[in-house]
């Protein structure tokens, strides 16, 4: 588990996280949503280890990652996966080398013994014999696949995504939904989500925290979202077509 204890962040004078408490359950998809500008990626970098709170503390298993010494700081990250939004797939580097880097950089196992769990990721991705493409290569859901596959290297314990299906068009943000499902199930990871798309919200999370003007405004499941009482998070959730269209079928209910 994942807990994020009183967090605050602000850069200069202006406050971006403010008191954020959030407990993200194993084993479960957990949303942070909000409009843009609302601090979900900075909070989202703050759990990693991109960024540093000003006051607050995260809890990995019980022990604050924040003052972890470099021996645990270590064997967290090799727990933790990370796609991007862009993906951030190395240019110079092929599908395969792409793939391999954490295990490069955190195992010891031999080169026919990376390339296995390599094609094993790739096979996962649907991307079986594109191991020598290049990113500039790759579609838009091919790089967001080959991310998937980076992140799950390592069998993460702790899972991040950080707007997956930005960019991508309705069929293939469906593909990589049901990847980020599959794999949160299969491997029974934590996993946290940073999206503004509620089509996935809908489809694939299990709990929800809203986030807005840096505070947590509301916290559940995706059936509570549909009936609950505040008027900002009506504002984000029902403002797209597709939630329009589920918020009339209630109505009829």
């Amino acid at each position: 588990m994942i807990q994020v204890q009183h967090v605050s962040k602000a850069f200069k004078e202006v406050q971006v996280l403010s008191d954020i408490s959030i407990d993200f359950e194993p084993g479960k998809i957990n949303f942070i949503i909000g409009r843009s500008g609302q601090g979900k990626s900075v909070l989202l970098k703050c759990m990693v280890g991109l960024l540093e709170p000003n006051e607050g503390s995260i809890l990995y298993d019980g022990l604050d990652f924040l003052n972890m010494d470099e021996d645990q700081l270590k064997a967290v990250r090799q727990e933790v996966g990370m796609l991007f939004q862009g993906a951030a797939l190395f240019d110079s580097m092929t599908v395969e080398e792409n793939v391999m880097f954490p295990l490069t950089m955190y195992s010891n196992l031999s080169q026919e013994q990376k390339l296995v769990k390599v094609n094993e990721c790739l096979e996962r991705v649907n991307l079986v014999g594109k191991n020598n493409l290049y990113p500039a290569e790759l579609s838009g859901g091919m790089k967001k696949r080959t991310g998937i596959a980076r992140a799950i290297i390592m069998n993460p314990k702790f899972l991040f995504v950080d707007e997956p299906n930005s960019g991508l068009d309705p069929e293939t943000s469906i593909v990589i939904d049901n990847l980020i499902r599959s794999i949160t199930y299969d491997l029974g990871s934590t996993t946290i989500v940073v999206s503004h798309d509620m089509n996935s919200v809908m489809e694939i999370g299990d709990k929800i925290n809203f986030i807005s003007g840096g505070k947590v405004e509301w916290q559940g499941d995706k059936h509570a979202l549909l009936k609950a009482d505040n008027q900002a998070l009506n504002n984000f959730v029902f403002a797209s077509e597709f939630m329009q269209e589920i918020k009339e079928n209630l109505k009829g209910e």
